[in-house]
C-alpha cells in the first residue's frame, strides 16, 4: 500500500513514536514562525529554556497582529521581539512587511518541509506542499530549540477535486463548501489532502486560500501536491531552487474521500456566527450591508487584489457602504501600485489599510451596531469584529467587491464576462523589511529589549494528588478561543502581561469569572463539545491558569486548545458519559482525588460532585509524554527537567 502525501512527508520527520493511526509521533520541525500577539510570550519561553540558538532550518518572527500602536505596549513588544529574535538566530520581518502566512508562503516556505507556526492559521503553508500546523507558542519556542513536536498520527481524507471554477466563483467557495459539509469539528485528527484533476486548475495563492481556512475545519493541517504551478510560483518568486515536486502514491489510500465538481461550485457565504454556517449567495442575495472589509491571510494575495480592483475599476462604493481593504504584503501592494490596480481601487472610494491582519483580529474596522459586514476573513465569531452585535458574513474577494458597490449583497456571476487572471512570471522581490539576525559569535553583543508591560512567564506547580474546589464557570458547546481570550484592540497589547490580559478572561460569557476565579484561588471549569476551537493563542490556557483552574472538564476538545492546555499543566479532562454535563453547575464544590496516579496508571478518574453527591466518571486520555508534562506542570517545567 502506498503512502499519501501527508504520510510521505510526515514519515521523512518522524524522530520519535511508532508511524501508525492513532500513536503519538514526534516530528522534526524544518521551519518555525511566530506573529506579535503571540510571540512575546514564545520568546520569552525560549529564553526559559536557556538554550542560546535556535536550531531549525529557518525561524521567522512576523510583526503583523498588533500593529495599532496606540499606547506603549505594542512598540515594546515589536522592539522585544526584534531584539530577542536578532540575539537568537530568528530572522525578523518588521512592522509593514505583510502578513505572516502570506510572506511566509511568498519568501519562505518549503514543498516538503515542516513548519509549525504559533499562529492557527500556519496550515497556509500546505498551499506549496508543505506539512505546516498551528500549534501554542510553547510547542513553537521547543521546536525553536530543537526539540519534536508532537502530534497524534492523524486519518487523512482525500478532498478530490475535478472540473474547473466557473467564472466569478472562487477558491473561497471551496473551502465554503468543504466547511458546509465537514463543520467546524469535522476535521479533528485529520488531515485534509487535495488530490484530483482539479488541482492543477487552481494557482498557489487560491490553494493557499483553501488550505488556512482548513483550520476552521479544526484540521491538523491541509495540503496540496507541490506540482509544476508550485514551481512556476516558487520561480516567480526567485526561489526555484528549493522546489521538488511531491505527491502521493498511485496507490495510496485514504480514511475518507469527499468528492467536490469545481464545475458545479457556486458563490457561497457564512453566515454568523460560524465558518460553518454555509449558505449559497444566491439564497439571501439583495441583504442590505453596512461594511466590506477584504484582506486578512486568507484572500489579501496579488492574485485577489486584482480581482477586486478589476471590479471596482471605475465605480464607486456604495454610499451606505465602507469599504475598506488590506493588500497582504509589501510584495502585494507595491505590485498593484505599480500596475495600476491600487489607482482603481483608491478611486473608488476604498479606505487603504496596511499590510497586516487589522481587522480581522479585531484591531480597527469594527462595524456599526448590528452592521452587517461582509469580509474576505477566516472567522467570523461572535464580538470578534470588537462590535458585539456585529453580523459578519464570510465571502470571497469577488463577492465582497461588487456588494460594496451595489450596497446589497450580489452574486458576482452578475457582473459579466471575465478576463483572465495570470500570476506575472516575475514577482518584485524586496526582503530589505526582513531583519536578518546576528551571527553566532556576536550574539552576546546583543542587548534584549523589555518594556514595563512585558512580564514573566506564569509560574507553574506540579499537578496535585487532589483537586478540592468549585466551578468557577459553566459553558456550552463550540466555546472558541475568542470565548475565553478576547482579541481586539483594547486587550491585544497585553498579550505579553498575564495577569494584566486575565481579567479579561471569559468576559465575552461571564464579566464577572476573572474577580470570581481570583477570589476562590482555584478552580474547575466545565465545557461542552468543541471547546477551544479557533485560534492557537495560548494565553487561553495561560489566563486561566493565572486564575488557578486546575482542570477543564468537557464533552470534547479543540486540537491546539487541548495541546495548550497540558502545556499550562491545566488537567484536561472529558465526560466518560456526555449527559453528565447535566451533574454539574456553576458554583458546586467538587473534589478529584488519586489525581497523580489516575494519570499515570491511566485509572478511572471520578469527579465527586459534594454539593449534590454525583459521582461523576471523566477520561483523561493523555499519552505517555503528555502525562510526564501535566505531572511536571507544564511544558516548559518538563523541558526544563529535560535539559537538566
Amino acid at each position: 500500500m502506498g503512502l499519501t502525501l501527508a504520510e510521505k512527508i510526515l514519515k521523512a520527520h518522524v524522530v520519535d513514536g511508532e508511524f501508525k493511526k492513532g500513536a503519538e509521533i514526534g516530528l522534526r520541525i524544518d521551519q518555525t514562525l511566530t506573529q506579535d500577539a503571540t510571540g512575546t510570550m514564545a520568546y520569552l519561553e525560549f529564553e526559559a529554556m536557556g538554550i542560546p540558538r535556535v536550531k531549525t532550518d529557518r525561524s521567522v518572527a512576523y510583526i503583523d497582529h498588533n500593529t495599532l500602536q496606540s499606547g506603549f505596549e505594542n512598540a515594546d513588544d515589536h522592539r522585544f521581539i526584534g531584539s530577542v529574535a536578532k540575539k537568537h538566530g530568528v530572522y525578523f520581518s518588521r512592522p509593514g512587511n505583510g502578513i505572516c502566512h502570506q510572506v511566509h508562503l511568498e519568501r519562505f516556505g518549503i514543498p516538503g518541509k515542516t513548519l509549525i507556526g504559533s499562529d492557527s492559521h500556519t496550515p497556509t503553508g500546505g498551499g506549496l506542499g508543505m506539512i505546516a500546523i498551528g500549534a501554542g507558542g510553547l510547542d513553537v519556542a521547543v521546536a525553536m530549540g530543537g526539540g519534536a513536536y508532537y502530534i497524534t498520527y492523524p486519518k487523512i481524507v482525500n478532498v478530490k477535486l475535478s472540473g474547473k471554477l466557473q467564472p466569478w466563483v472562487a477558491a473561497k467557495d471551496v473551502i465554503l463548501k468543504v466547511l458546509q459539509i465537514m463543520t467546524v469539528k469535522g476535521g479533528v485528527g485529520k488531515i485534509i489532502e487535495y488530490t484530483g484533476d482539479g488541482v492543477a486548475t487552481l494557482s498557489v495563492p487560491e490553494r493557499a486560500t483553501i488550505t488556512n481556512m482548513g483550520a476552521e475545519l479544526g484540521a491538523t493541517t491541509s495540503i496540496f501536491p507541490s506540482d509544476e504551478i508550485t514551481r512556476s510560483f516558487l520561480k516567480a518568486q526567485g526561489r526555484e531552487d528549493v522546489w521538488s515536486e511531491q505527491k502521493a502514491d498511485a496507490d495510496a489510500e485514504y480514511d475518507e474521500i469527499i468528492e467536490i465538481n469545481l464545475s458545479e461550485l457556486e458563490p457561497m457565504i457564512a453566515c454568523p456566527h460560524s465558518p460553518d454556517n454555509v449558505k449559497p449567495v444566491s439564497e439571501i442575495e439583495g441583504m442590505k450591508i453596512d461594511q466590506v472589509c477584504i484582506g486578512s491571510c486568507t484572500n489579501s494575495s496579488l492574485l485577489d487584489m486584482m480581482k477586486v480592483a478589476h471590479i471596482l475599476k471605475g465605480k464607486t462604493v456604495h454610499p451606505d457602504v465602507s469599504l475598506a481593504i488590506a493588500p497582504g504584503s509589501k510584495q502585494v501592494l507595491n505590485m498593484i501600485a505599480d500596475n495600476g490596480c491600487l489607482s482603481n481601487i483608491i478611486d473608488a472610494g476604498a479606505r487603504i489599510l496596511e499590510s497586516a491582519c487589522g481587522p480581522c483580529i479585531g484591531m480597527g474596522q469594527s462595524p456599526n451596531s448590528k452592521g452587517v459586514s461582509l469580509r474576505t476573513f477566516n472567522r467570523n465569531f461572535e464580538g470578534r469584529s470588537g462590535t458585539k452585535d456585529g453580523q459578519i458574513y464570510l465571502v470571497s474577494p469577488e463577492v465582497a467587491a461588487i456588494s460594496a458597490i451595489n450596497g446589497y449583497l450580489t452574486d458576482p456571476r452578475k457582473i459579466g464576462d471575465m478576463p483572465e487572471f495570470t500570476l506575472p512570471e516575475q514577482f518584485d522581490i524586496n526582503d530589505n523589511m526582513v531583519a536578518l539576525p546576528s551571527d553566532e559569535a556576536n550574539m552576546n553583543d546583543v542587548e534584549v529589549l523589555r518594556g514595563p508591560n512585558i512580564k514573566p512567564f506564569p509560574v507553574t506547580t506540579p499537578l496535585d494528588s487532589v483537586i478540592d474546589c468549585k466551578c468557577s464557570l459553566k459553558v456550552g458547546d463550540n466555546i472558541t478561543t475568542d470565548h475565553i481570550m478576547p482579541a481586539g484592540a483594547k486587550i491585544l497589547p497585553l498579550r505579553s502581561n498575564i495577569p494584566a490580559i486575565s481579567k479579561y478572561c471569559f468576559t465575552v460569557c461571564d464579566e464577572n469569572f476573572p474577580e470570581r476565579a481570583e477570589s476562590l484561588g482555584k478552580s474547575i471549569i466545565i465545557g461542552g463539545s468543541n471547546y477551544g476551537q479557533g485560534s492557537s493563542r495560548e494565553h487561553a490556557a495561560l489566563a486561566p491558569l493565572h486564575l488557578g483552574v486546575k482542570a477543564v472538564v468537557v464533552k470534547s476538545f479543540a486540537r491546539i486548545h487541548h495541546s495548550n492546555l497540558i502545556n499550562a499543566g491545566i488537567l484536561p479532562l472529558t465526560f466518560k458519559n456526555e449527559t453528565d454535563y447535566d451533574l454539574v453547575n456553576e458554583g458546586d464544590d467538587l473534589i478529584i482525588e488519586n489525581v497523580i496516579d489516575c494519570v499515570k496508571n491511566d485509572a478511572q478518574m471520578v469527579i465527586k460532585n459534594k454539593s449534590n453527591g454525583a459521582n461523576i466518571e471523566v477520561d483523561c486520555e493523555l499519552s505517555g509524554r503528555a502525562k510526564d508534562i501535566i505531572l511536571s506542570g507544564g511544558l516548559l517545567n518538563y523541558t526544563k527537567e529535560k535539559l537538566n
